[in-house]
């Protein structure tokens, strides 16, 4: 099947929109595309007619120009003869956001679907869920945009069996500043699963990382998933609920889907080179951290810090998530003491992490950083950087991003995000460098990259 029309349309099709009421999910697709996208978008309702001066049509075969997505929010009872009348048209693909199948019990009329799009190569996605959102191409969220919040364009792509998960992740990559290149809705997947995208993300230009939501598989859906991602190339990320039999339930009442043996699943993932996040808060910052690193790290921490009491939190999370923090030589440290200004040179602790205390200025944080890069001992830097201190300016996140991309040891920051400090983040987000307003956030963003290992 070629799922290219699906996500980068020219012509959409919204199938079901209404005269009344313009709350009905397909007026709200129809209006976000039609003023905000440069696909070309036509109304569908058999009664015909007219809306927003925009002509009606009562077939998808009469609109005049040939539909490469059409978007189906009718009945579900009428589902399979629209899906046909798809075919007929030449449509390239559509989006079913109409709920009231396997998810209610009615896996015939599913299964009747997805039959009829498999005879005829035409792909579907869905039913019960929001679709695709493609940057600068589509968006078939049945959510007004006022509400929406996008994150930029960037290479990662996530994929969700839950349409209220993909939104709170596209949330929350923005907030951190973190872009994406696709996000995708499946809902019940009746024909396009997580095993289909992986194989059309991973030839995607765009996509460098691609993370998964997943409640369950259908049978043997599991072993196709984590065989698909064992031959991707890039990494993947998967959080996975159902994990508890109370979970699974709830899985089962949501999508229908299989939750199957979380444990067994679970150690599964981490064999065939998956990375599982517990949280919502672990995804966000393992893509964060992937989409800037591709190469995966030992897990040596070397800890730079303005205070104290951060260090040794970061050293705690450290230690409870494998990474290590080894005492830092006493050759390096008397090469960064050297480096340091007058005010930190006498008090600075650099055993590791290096505290180089309050009275550190930019030049110390950099005199460390381009040590701890120069040095085997370590082989990933995790900068606690407090923009209150001071003797540290806003400038302070672009200098030690240079830092980076002179010498190419990754590192990792964690900065309080607020509006004040906006331009020191910004230092090091837009030199590639991930930057958490949690500690754990940072820490979290180094697992990732130890944990991320080829097969």
């Amino acid at each position: 099947m070629n799922y290219q029309k699906l996500f980068e349309p020219k012509t959409l099709a919204v199938i079901g929109v209404s005269m009344s009421n313009d709350s009905h999910p397909a007026n709200v697709v129809f209006n976000k595309n039609r003023l905000r996208y440069p696909v070309k978008t036509f109304a569908v309702n058999p009664k015909g007619g007219s809306f927003h001066r925009s002509e009606i049509f009562v077939r998808v075969s009469d609109i005049p120009e040939k539909i490469d997505l059409a978007v189906i929010a009718v009945r579900a009872d009428l589902v399979p003869g629209v899906l046909t009348e798809c075919i007929e048209a030449g449509a390239g693909g559509a989006v079913v956001i109409s709920g009231g199948f396997a998810e209610s019990g009615r896996k015939d009329l599913q299964d009747r679907m997805a039959a009829i799009a498999r005879e005829a190569d035409f792909p579907f996605v869905g039913p019960n869920c929001l679709g695709i959102y493609s940057p600068d191409h589509v968006d078939t969220f049945f959510l007004p945009s006022e509400r929406m919040v996008y994150p930029r364009v960037g290479n990662i792509a996530l994929v969700s069996q839950s349409g209220g998960v993909l939104v709170d992740q596209m949330i929350n990559l923005a907030d951190e500043g973190v872009g994406v290149s696709v996000a995708v809705s499946v809902g019940n997947k009746a024909l396009i699963d997580e095993v289909a995208l992986l194989g059309y993300l991973s030839a995607d230009p765009k996509t460098e990382v691609i993370a998964f939501y997943l409640e369950g598989f259908q049978k043997n859906g599991g072993r196709d998933f984590v065989s698909a991602a064992r031959q991707c190339g890039k990494p993947i990320i998967a959080l996975k609920s159902g994990r508890s039999p109370e979970g699974g339930r709830a899985v089962s009442s949501h999508t229908a889907s299989l939750a199957g043996d979380y444990e067994v699943f679970s150690e599964v993932l981490s064999q065939y080179g998956v990375v599982e996040a517990r949280s919502q808060f672990e995804l966000v910052s393992f893509c964060e951290s992937l989409s800037c690193y591709e190469k995966p790290i030992q897990g040596k921490i070397g800890i730079i810090t303005g205070s104290g009491g951060h260090g040794a939190l970061a050293v705690d999370l450290c230690a409870a998530h494998d990474l290590s923090v080894p005492r830092i030589s006493e050759k390096v440290q008397v090469e960064i003491r050297e480096g340091l200004s007058g005010g930190a040179r006498p008090i600075a602790a650099l055993g590791n992490p290096m505290d180089l205390t309050g009275s550190a200025v930019d030049d110390d944080f950099v005199a460390a950083a381009e040590c701890l890069s120069r040095t085997d001992e370590v082989d990933c830097i995790l900068l606690l950087v407090l923009p209150y201190s001071p003797g540290t300016t806003s400038d302070l996140g672009a200098r030690l991003s240079r830092v980076y991309l002179r010498e190419g040891k990754p590192m990792v920051a964690y900065v309080p995000h607020v509006d004040k400090y906006r331009m020191l983040i910004e230092g090091f987000e837009l030199n590639r460098i991930p930057v958490s307003p949690a500690i754990e956030g940072a820490v979290l963003m180094a697992d990732a990259m130890r944990r991320c290992q080829p097969c």
